[in-house]
């Protein structure tokens, strides 16, 4: 079977503190969008995971649609094996979700494969363990993500269109992203009102981003310019994306990003 593993955007990112881990306390909301990978699962009758990928950097043992077809086929005792495609659209660190997505669709797609009958109490706290990410591609649409991000809970779905994604290449993990954000104070901490999102939409991330990397201040300029309501940076980056109310508005922001050479990508919340 072949499965759409879709991409996400933070519509807002506040950070709260530290956790007892060493993780940080966030409450970010998330809204999975139309972009998406491809993941292809075969069960085999040998024991082999034979895991694939349209971009060969990304195969190995590290990826983590391995790391979860190892772990099921361990901690299930599963006797077959499975041969797995990954076809990446999805840009890689880039702050969209694309190998936490990977890993979410390789879980629910394993517990039916391989007949596992995990509940959805044992899939959340399995996908807990890959990533903070991981547990919204569990449920997707629209979802309020607290504690380090792992904890979700559904939001009324919002029904976003014209959304100009660019990526500049930068590559930015979330551990160097984390590392530059200073924490606000409780009075100065930043919420998210689903009925007014446009004007709260916030991620805590970027000023430290932008401070290290200016050319992340510079494309949020740019998609304010042309009319982007809101413009801000998606996750821990290095994807932003602009709101547009008027299709000509950005088709003219898509090209001059174009031109400069990144990637580009237009979307809408699914």
């Amino acid at each position: 079977m072949s499965i759409a593993s879709y991409a996400k955007i933070n519509l807002h990112l506040e950070v709260i503190g530290k956790l007892p881990n060493n993780y940080h306390q966030v409450n970010t909301v998330f809204c999975s969008i139309d972009l998406c990978d491809f993941l292809s699962l075969e069960v085999t009758n040998s024991s082999e995971i034979s895991f694939y990928c349209s971009d060969s950097s990304l195969e190995g043992q590290d990826n983590l649609v391995y790391k979860m077809a190892f772990f099921l086929q361990s901690q299930y005792q599963i006797t077959k094996g499975v041969r797995i495609h990954l076809q990446k659209n999805i840009p890689v660190a880039a702050g969209l979700g694309g190998g936490s997505s990977n890993a979410a669709c390789c879980l629910e797609q394993l517990n039916k494969l391989w007949q596992l009958s995990l509940s959805e109490v044992d899939l959340h706290k399995i996908a807990a363990m890959f990533g903070s990410d991981v547990n919204f591609f569990l449920v997707g649409g629209t979802a309020l993500g607290t504690n380090r991000g792992e904890l979700i809970t559904p939001l009324p779905r919002l029904d976003i269109k014209n959304i100009l994604m660019v990526n500049p290449g930068l590559k930015i993990s979330s551990t160097e992203a984390y590392g530059l954000v200073k924490v606000p104070d409780r009075e100065t901490q930043r919420h998210f009102n689903p009925q007014s999102w446009k004007t709260s939409c916030f991620n805590r991330l970027e000023s430290g981003i932008r401070e290290v990397y200016p050319l992340i201040g510079q494309i949020i300029c740019t998609l304010n310019e042309q009319g982007a309501k809101p413009a801000m940076m998606s996750g821990s980056g290095s994807t932003c994306f602009g709101v547009f109310s008027e299709l000509g508005n950005l088709e003219y922001c898509k090209k001059l990003f174009d031109n400069q050479g990144f990637w580009t990508c237009v979307a809408r919340t699914n």
